[in-house]
């Protein structure tokens, strides 16, 4: 059977592309930046699990500061990298 002579997209690629609202616009929001923070301070622990979802929300609030240097795919991307890595053993197994 014949692909066309196209490549077979890239996983992240994808991925990525099942997500509906990819181009979605995230307009500034300072109240909104604050309040992920605070939850992510709030739950930033000793656990590696716990920064690893404080760090998310930081991302997250990223969406919404003007300073911020993200995209969705960015952070969707980064979060199963790090899941990947969890369910392998981890970075020193």
């Amino acid at each position: 059977m014949s692909d066309g002579g196209q490549s077979p997209p890239d996983a992240d690629e994808v991925d990525w592309e099942m997500a509906p609202d990819s181009d979605a616009e995230f307009p500034e929001d300072s109240e909104k930046v604050a309040f992920l923070r605070e939850i992510a301070d709030d739950i930033y622990g000793d656990s590696s699990e716990s920064r690893q979802v404080s760090a998310i929300l930081y991302r997250v609030s990223d969406l919404y500061d003007a300073d911020g240097d993200t995209s969705p795919e960015e952070i969707y991307l980064n979060v199963r990298h790090i899941m990947d890595i969890k369910s392998q053993g981890g970075l020193d197994r």
